[in-house]
């Protein structure tokens, strides 16, 4: 009866010790898995749509875009992983505190980071995974496996941008090749014989199945594309709206406490606060702060 209860409990300690290890530090983990998938992705791409396409006389830049778009992503991906994202050291510190005002709701004056021992500037956080303070702080990507932050955010919507069209420039490929099969064998004007016996129409779930058993791991890529487009899309256009209304994951996610707003002000609402962005300059500003932050020398200028 001891060993059935310190067996499971030593079990627990290790699993919850890895689970630790694996979420709460820096891993390089994720990066390779997302590299498996695009080489895997590529791979059968390369290997048989591509090859198909030729054959089928798709246009040649047509059946390049993809190639394009992955070395543009990779670009972005290593200057996203590389790139400083804002780190808050002893040395930059007073600059970026006067970067942002405090808004007395999601940012409050005087507050110490516990593990840097300095005052936290506006708008930024302590990264667990990195162990540091980060400037804007949007939010730690184990894709990439560095925090998303003032410095490294631009890059990363690049990045987000062409792993989407990635995604859905294969989709459209590879469903233009399935569909241009169907057509030059005619099949929808086919019949086939059903499990009773009888003459059938082909039928959508017929003609899926029926690509699926000839072009197997092509019609799994393509179904595998198409989620990851839908999924990559959602998200792609949720960073846009952040970026066009100035925040962050992490604002966005802390606001959800107070009413959702994006005027200038604060107003109470039955007795409770109600959270309006301050930091909102319009649309093009905005913008302009994700593609071309304030730096540390230009924030001593004014």
């Amino acid at each position: 009866q001891v060993l059935s209860f310190v067996i499971p409990t030593q079990l627990q300690r290790v699993t919850h010790r890895a689970l630790h290890r694996l979420f709460h530090t820096r891993s390089r983990l994720f990066v390779v898995l997302h590299v498996a998938l695009q080489a895997a992705v590529y791979g059968e791409y390369s290997w048989e749509v591509f090859v198909y396409c030729w054959e089928l006389q798709f246009h040649l830049l047509l059946l390049l875009l993809p190639y394009l778009l992955l070395a543009g992503n990779m670009a972005c991906f290593i200057l996203c992983s590389r790139a400083d994202p804002g780190i808050i050291t002893k040395s930059n510190h007073a600059s970026l505190v006067k970067m942002y005002v405090y808004d007395g709701v999601l940012f409050q004056k005087g507050i110490v980071c516990p593990t840097c021992d300095m005052e936290k500037p506006a708008r930024s956080k302590h990264c667990s995974f990195c162990g540091t303070c980060v400037h804007r702080f949007d939010h730690h990507c184990v894709w990439v496996n560095n925090c998303i932050g003032a410095f490294n955010a631009k890059y990363f919507f690049l990045y987000l941008f062409t792993l989407t069209a990635m995604a859905a420039t294969i989709a459209i490929l590879t469903a233009a090749f399935l569909i241009q099969v169907v057509l030059l064998s005619d099949m929808m004007h086919g019949t086939y014989i059903d499990d009773q016996g009888q003459e059938q129409a082909v039928e959508i779930l017929f003609l899926i199945q029926h690509l699926f058993l000839t072009f197997p791991r092509i019609v799994f890529m393509l179904g595998f594309v198409i989620l990851l487009t839908l999924v990559l899309g959602a998200y792609c256009c949720f960073s846009l709206y952040l970026a066009l209304t100035n925040q962050t994951s992490n604002e966005w996610y802390k606001s959800r406490r107070y009413g959702c707003s994006h005027c200038l002000t604060l107003q109470p609402c039955d007795g409770q606060v109600v959270y309006k962005n301050i930091y909102s300059k319009g649309i093009w500003m905005n913008l302009k702060e994700i593609f071309k932050p304030c730096t540390v020398l230009e924030g001593k200028k004014k």
